[in-house]
């Protein structure tokens, strides 16, 4: 048997298709579509240098690959490299492939370090210092039960804060932008973020294909968001959140807890009977938050790293 590892062909739906059959066979936690996998591969920022790559044996795709460089970063010379083989058609050879092409392209456009998330398992982790990476930082994804599980009861927002949601910004999202960019640059991670490019946030983020903006709650105070859990969902029962956040500002009085939980019922009446979310695994205040609504760790990453050259 003969594996390959070529470009994802973005008119391809069989392309797509395969693609997410391994993703969700590697990580059934992560919410992948092949219409979700086109757009982050076709409307990337440029300076990303964004490659899907498949790895394919006798016309199956077994393995694929997300690679480029991180240009949100002040930091240049960021790169990350994320490889997914499905359980079943390991020890092929596919994934060391799916490296090795990912790392050529990354040293030919500027990178000098190498990010890669990693499952917490003793074959992952083997095969990843194998190729000479390196422990790092871990993070948690978690599972709720969103059909037979209990939520915490509904609660009125305290005086001064008013529940919306991303839809009712749909006229203009800016302050939405605003708000994750400040999150983000908080969150715990090996990467320094700095979101300042609104186009490429319409771009990649809100119009997102699996983004959930009538799932997305929004704390606002005084006209402004404040707080906010952004929802995404792939319209076969799973919701995710992607980023549960508060303003620096508005810290220490229960938003995030209070957005998040009028998310989880929105995505309940919606039909949605699987909720999944990750956590840094030293993010104590959100992994207590998410303890609190009854998530359970259903696996956890390890982020190796590389230098290059």
């Amino acid at each position: 048997m003969t594996v390959i590892v070529r470009d994802l062909r973005p008119d391809d739906r069989a392309d797509a298709e395969g693609f997410t059959r391994v993703r969700d066979l590697a990580l059934p936690f992560v919410l992948t579509t092949p219409d979700s996998v086109r757009h982050v591969l076709t409307r990337s920022h440029p300076a990303a240098r964004f490659r899907v790559l498949v790895a394919e044996a006798d016309g199956e795709v077994i393995g694929a690959a997300y690679v480029g460089l991180v240009h949100e970063s002040p930091e240049p010379g960021q790169g990350f490299l994320n490889v997914y083989v499905r359980p079943d058609r390991t020890h092929r050879g596919a994934g060391a492939l799916l490296v090795r092409t990912g790392e050529e392209h990354l040293a030919a456009v500027g990178a000098r370090k190498v990010y890669s998330w990693v499952l917490d398992e003793p074959g992952n982790r083997a095969f990843a210092e194998r190729c000479g990476y390196r422990t790092g930082r871990s993070a948690h994804s978690l599972r709720l039960d969103l059909a037979d599980g209990t939520l915490p009861p509904l609660q009125d927002p305290p005086p001064g804060v008013e529940l919306r949601t991303a839809a009712d910004f749909a006229a203009d999202p800016r302050p939405l932008f605003e708000l994750d960019a400040e999150t983000a640059s908080d969150e715990p991670s090996d990467i320094d973020y700095a979101f300042t490019d609104y186009e490429a946030w319409l771009e990649e983020t809100w119009r997102h294909p699996l983004q959930a903006h009538e799932l997305t709650v929004v704390a606002v105070v005084d006209g402004r968001p404040a707080s906010f859990s952004v929802a995404y969902a792939d319209g076969k029962g799973r919701y995710a959140t992607a980023m549960t956040g508060t303003a620096r500002a508005h810290r220490g009085r229960g938003l995030a807890k209070l957005a998040k939980n009028a998310s989880l019922h929105r995505a309940r009446a919606a039909g949605c009977r699987e909720a999944f979310t990750s956590n840094d695994t030293g993010n104590g205040p959100m992994l207590a938050i998410n303890r609190w609504f009854g998530y359970e760790i259903c696996a956890t990453e390890v982020r190796y790293v590389r230098e290059l050259g």
